[in-house]
């Protein structure tokens, strides 16, 4: 098992899910998830709120002199559930815009959403050893958000080194095995001093970056230039995301480089050769023409790579989530038998949820979705009979289709964080499989031969696929935290509750904000008040693509070719991943992270390059430096690889807070850009004004963490 110097033991019992945690963990939950709502219906993209609940959850119960970091690290794992839920806006806006909806039902939207990522929880426990325990996945948020509960955390009434001195030295009942452990606890304490130093440089560095970008608009979001051949298009192209930064240079080289094909897949090869062979009808600027392409075809590669790629993780998976079914009933047993006076107590952070529970709570989610699915189909024009079949197939599909996505989800999770994974990838999947299917069961009802039945056909599938979403997005940002609490030293079962009970408070906080934003703004298509400005309305992109998805299968008009191009692709893609793998050696393709690469829009994407690209340049100078000097690479760099984290960690902290106040800010006000001192016109300036302080941020980085290398 590894261990790491204020990972707190299994011998040390501390308060963990206490009532005020809790409190404060619901508290935190409203804030932010009506953020995320707000946040991913204007502009399509969510925030992952673990890393700012960790935070405010330690600056609170450290101004009442209490806590400590278990107890901090339930009150993220709470948070960060329910901020993660709000990622069901991704469809469920859609069933307004097709007007199957006239608003957010307040007990159908909860039971959708809390069943569904209640059932993530479930169904990623049994992974937890083989992905969180045994993997090598970097999980850039997860380590991030552990080291920020270190070093927030020490110094905190009953916390991590000295309760591990302490119960060291019960255990021996020696004077020197006390004086090595009190030794130990001093030189965490002073690395945790330093090591609070280098988070804080990174967080207030990238705060301050992200607000003149966010905030002040001083500087740009990204650059881009457009280079046109004959009648091809091709994108070069880069955004100014710090946090993307730290979170790139967690995941390492491997995995970057796989995005970088991704990248080049989409717009060196796909987007030039659709843009030479596609008439420009409208006579669109280039930027236009070439974005509306990748988003409504090339993107479709990218989730059919992503879809091939889950299946391929699952297979690969199976074995090794198997045998952690094994390990938690032989935990389960061992502790009976311990209880009883046996042999083979298992540790405290090996102690998942028990099969009986997970079993019963399962079943139970499942009756919940055969209601909601029924309430949502109560009023079709349909028998009985064929209403119960409906009711099985989406609640079918939800659970079976969502278990086999919620190993692909949690991979993802660990490879390019929470923030970075495509979600809305899994749901086009999941979209056009379910589509598919209610068009094959519903030809013997007559459920398609009207257009009202057609409308209750398409607003089914963007129900199920809600569900579907909930599942993945959890399971996604469960083993997230999973890793964090291995990392500090959780007990899981704890940390599974505290997962189920966020599900539950961002379950309910959802549908009154929906409602509220849907009143003040409306959706494409959906004003609920007359005279409404439709420029004001929230764009809600993914939502509108899922449904043109489930409309266009419907109508028998979408183009499956694209999709077709990315199952390929990624079958490919898994034959070379598997003869690099046969051949040996660090070379791999990461099947997924390609699939990430193609479907992410590249302003995203080429930052997690970025950062990975400046780890791999730290990485050879420090290797350089310690063959010059004769001494092992490990022992040499080993504080300024620590460093590095630590900074990374920083630089993720300090953007999202900001990314936190900003979408308040927006929230309260009704503004996009409240705060802006400057208008359009700088706009040019602010992009190289903010590639130059970007690069130079990037510099003073990599120097400082090779700075701590002796």
């Amino acid at each position: 098992m590894t261990s790491h110097p204020s990972r707190i033991p299994d011998t040390v019992t501390l308060p963990e899910l206490t009532l005020r945690g809790m409190i404060l963990g619901a508290f935190i939950t409203v804030i932010f998830t009506a953020s995320n709502v707000y946040l991913g219906l204007k502009v399509g993209l969510t925030f992952s709120s673990s890393i700012p609940a960790a935070v405010i959850s330690m600056a609170v119960l450290r101004a009442l002199r209490a806590g400590n970091i278990l107890e901090n690290n339930m009150v993220q794992t709470q948070a960060s559930a329910a901020g993660t839920l709000s990622s069901i806006i991704f469809v469920i806006p859609g069933l307004l815009m097709m007007g199957h909806w006239h608003g957010f039902p307040f007990w159908l939207t909860v039971a959708i959403c809390g069943a569904g990522g209640m059932l993530g929880v479930m169904f990623t426990i049994p992974l937890r050893r083989a992905m969180v325990v045994d993997s090598e996945l970097p999980y850039p948020e997860g380590v991030a958000a552990a080291e920020i509960l270190r070093i927030g955390s020490a110094g905190m009434e009953g916390v991590d080194e000295k309760a591990g001195a302490r119960a060291a030295s019960d255990a021996t009942g020696t004077a020197r095995a006390h004086a090595a452990a009190t030794d130990t606890a001093a030189a965490d304490d002073q690395a945790n001093a330093a090591g609070a130093r280098e988070i804080a440089f990174g967080g207030i560095v990238s705060a301050l970056f992200a607000f003149g970008t966010s905030g002040l608009k001083i500087f740009g979001e990204s650059i881009t230039a457009w280079i046109p051949a004959g009648s091809a298009v091709f994108r070069l192209t880069t955004g100014f995301s710090l946090a993307l930064i730290g979170a790139g240079y967690l995941i390492g080289i491997v995995s970057g480089l796989a995005i970088l094909l991704g990248i080049v897949i989409s717009w060196g090869v796909a987007v030039p050769v659709l843009t030479s062979i596609t008439p420009n009808t409208d006579a669109q600027a280039i930027s236009a023409f070439a974005s509306g392409l990748w988003a409504h075809k090339v993107r479709f590669i990218g989730a059919g790579t992503i879809g091939v790629a889950a299946v391929w993780t699952l297979i690969t998976l199976a074995k090794p989530m198997i045998e952690g079914v094994k390990t938690s009933f032989t935990a389960i047993r061992n502790a009976r038998s311990g209880a009883r006076g046996g042999a083979g107590m298992p540790g405290r952070t090996e102690l998942d949820l028990a099969p009986h529970w997970i079993i019963g709570i399962t079943l139970v989610l499942v009756a919940i979705l055969i209601v909601a699915f029924g309430a949502f189909l109560s009023s079709a024009p349909l028998s009985v009979g064929a209403i119960a079949t409906l009711v099985l197939c989406g609640v079918i599909f939800a659970v079976v289709f969502g278990f086999l996505v919620a190993a692909a989800c949690g991979y993802m999770a660990g490879l390019v964080g929470s923030s970075a994974s495509p979600i809305s990838g899994i749901g086009i999947v999941a979209v056009i499989l379910v589509s598919l299917l209610i068009l094959a069961v519903s030809q013997a009802s007559g459920l398609l031969a009207t257009q009202d039945g057609r409308e209750l056909a398409i607003a089914l599938a963007l129900f199920t696929t809600s569900a579907v979403i909930a599942v993945a997005t959890i399971s996604n940002d469960n083993l997230q935290d999973l890793k964090t609490g291995w990392l500090v030293g959780a007990t899981p079962w704890r940390q599974q509750v505290a997962l189920l009970i966020g599900c539950v408070v961002g379950a309910a906080v959802i549908p009154p904000v929906l409602n509220l934003l849907y009143n003040a703004y409306g959706f494409p298509g959906a004003l609920p008040h007359a005279g409404m400005d439709p420029a004001q309305a929230l764009s809600a992109p993914q939502a509108t693509l899922m449904t043109a998805i489930a409309t266009g299968i419907f109508t028998h008009q979408l183009d499956w070719s694209m999709i077709g191009i990315g199952v390929v692709l990624g079958i490919v893609l898994i034959v070379i991943d598997a003869a690099l793998a046969k051949r040996g050696g660090v070379a791999r393709l990461p099947v997924i992270a390609v699939g990430i690469g193609i479907y992410l829009p590249p302003t995203i994407g080429s930052v997690l390059v970025l950062g990975a690209v400046l780890a791999w340049i730290v990485e050879r100078v420090l290797r350089a430096r310690a063959k010059a000097r004769n001494v092992d690479y490990e022992k040499f760099a080993d504080h300024a690889n620590r460093r590095g984290v630590l900074l990374a960690s920083g630089l993720i902290v300090g953007e999202s807070l900001v990314g936190v106040l900003i979408a308040a800010v927006v929230g309260f006000t009704g503004k996009d850009a409240p705060l802006a001192i400057v208008n359009g016109v700088f706009a040019p300036t602010s992009e190289w004004l903010a590639l130059v302080v970007f690069a130079a941020i990037c510099v003073v980085v990599a120097r400082r963490v090779l700075a701590a290398a002796k």
